[in-house]
């Protein structure tokens, strides 16, 4: 059964950047869940019914809630990102296992109007107020390098040692001002 202790919601807006204006600005929200790990301070070999509890309830609702802050579609969303911070009593295997399973990662997509490409992921153990950088990629083509960006995610009282955050991250745009293709490529006009 899940159990979410708190949902945190933010939106970063970038209005100025190296000196000179983003018109429009250049928008990132993320939504957590502060889950409690069951399985925390003990060895579980099936981690089935953690799975089945969070994977695909948390990857529909939070990237809902990532879109709603930003008062976009799905389809509005240009890049996406997750992350998972566990509580130092719970393994990496837990966190991962949520973020890094179909179901999760589907219902995500699905939420971002159909996106097609990998969900970058960052994942660490930590203690409460631990920071996370949440990596964030273009939803269709990863190689697609105007969006390719990160946003710091922390929850001051997060994780406890029997939780574990879970983080979607959307933007609806690129990095403010970006020029670059690729690496070695010319600057865009």
């Amino acid at each position: 059964m899940m159990s979410i202790r708190k949902i945190v919601v933010f939106i970063e807006e970038t209005y100025i950047d190296g000196g000179k204006e983003v018109s429009p600005p250049a928008r990132i929200a993320i939504a957590a869940a502060v889950i409690h790990n069951p399985m925390a301070g003990r060895f579980v070999d099936d981690l089935t019914p953690l799975l089945e509890s969070y994977c695909k309830p948390l990857g529909e609702m939070l990237p809902k809630r990532a879109i709603d802050a930003l008062g976009v579609t799905g389809d509005q969303v240009e890049a996406f990102g997750k992350g998972v911070i566990v509580g130092l009593d719970g393994e990496m295997e837990h966190g991962v296992g949520i973020v890094h399973n179909l179901e999760f990662g589907n219902s995500f997509r699905l939420t971002c109007g159909e996106a097609k490409s990998l969900l970058p992921s960052g994942e660490k153990r930590g203690a409460e107020g631990c920071s996370l950088d949440v990596p964030l990629k273009h939803k269709m083509v990863a190689t697609t390098r105007s969006p390719h960006n990160s946003i710091e995610v922390r929850i001051p009282d997060a994780p406890r040692p029997n939780e574990i955050v879970v983080v979607a991250a959307v933007s609806d745009g690129g990095r403010p001002h970006a020029r670059l293709k690729a690496f070695g490529e010319e600057l865009m006009t």
